[in-house]
């Protein structure tokens, strides 16, 4: 399907795009500088994820993460974006116990740093967090699946839902942050005759992450795609760069030219 030329993403071109059989493609970013490359370039989706805590941080979870940090975050990447719509993700512990907390969550994320939409993990057991947020006119992106803040929970990173009783549940969840009114959904490493069933079953858009391409579209986080990462590499993970190795070569050059004084030269200098 080729792409029509949106000059803005809103949530409703989601639901357009879903309609007209077009792809969404959605891309993290957390730095206002490979924002404004990515979105210059078309992405569709910007996602502020907590997986920041992994590529940008260090940390092993994305649980350490907070809201102070995923703002911070968010605001470079707003002051880049022209075209794409930007969610970000709340942070573990800022929504799971408390709906009014979740609201104040998310309302200090949007006011803070301009954000359009926040995404919030989990089905059933958040509906009133997803509720209240969303009566306060807040657009909520729903995820289901493998929900890495409830890592420990789940003590593995393998496939979910992979069993009936499991993938029964799911789909009702996904039915469920419909109806309440999620604007779209990520799926992420499910099986992928799961995954399709949904997006078939659900009017809001489907994103997938490890889930399949019969869904409405695809996310990745960008260090990954990009191969600055190279320790982690899931079977849905294709890498459009190996940024690592070009990166590590120019360092060198760099670091050779500095030695034998051939940087800089007469040109580069004033």
């Amino acid at each position: 399907m080729s792409s029509k030329d949106y000059r803005r993403i809103t949530t409703n071109t989601l639901s357009e795009m879903k309609i007209s059989g077009e792809k969404i493609a959605m891309l993290t970013a957390y730095d206002f500088t490979l924002a404004g490359i990515i979105d210059k370039a078309g992405i569709d989706v910007i996602l502020v994820g907590d997986s920041a805590s992994n590529v940008m941080a260090g940390h092993e979870t994305t649980l350490p993460i907070t809201l102070e940090q995923i703002i911070y975050h968010a605001s470079s990447v707003i002051r880049a974006v022209k075209r794409a719509l930007v969610v970000v993700d709340l942070p573990f512990g800022t929504y799971q116990s408390d709906s009014k907390e979740a609201l104040r969550s998310a309302i200090k994320i949007m006011k803070e740093s301009g954000a359009h939409a926040v995404k919030l993990e989990g089905g059933s057991q958040v509906v009133e967090s997803i509720e209240r947020i969303l009566q306060a006119g807040i657009p909520v992106m729903g995820h289901l699946g493998l929900t890495p803040q409830s890592i420990y929970k789940f003590g593995t990173y393998n496939v979910r839902a992979k069993e009936k009783k499991e993938a029964n549940e799911l789909i009702k969840d996904a039915k469920k942050l419909e109806e309440i009114g999620c604007f779209a959904i990520v799926l992420e490493k499910i099986p992928a005759t799961l995954a399709s069933e949904i997006s078939r079953s659900i009017k809001i858009p489907v994103i997938g992450i490890g889930a399949g391409k019969n869904v409405d579209g695809q996310v990745l986080v960008l260090h990954d795609f990009l191969g600055m990462t190279q320790k982690f590499n899931p079977r849905f993970l294709r890498r459009y760069l190996n940024l690592s190795e070009k990166i590590d070569h120019a360092v060198k050059e760099y670091t050779k030219d500095v030695k034998n004084s051939s940087f800089p030269n007469s040109d580069e200098q004033y």
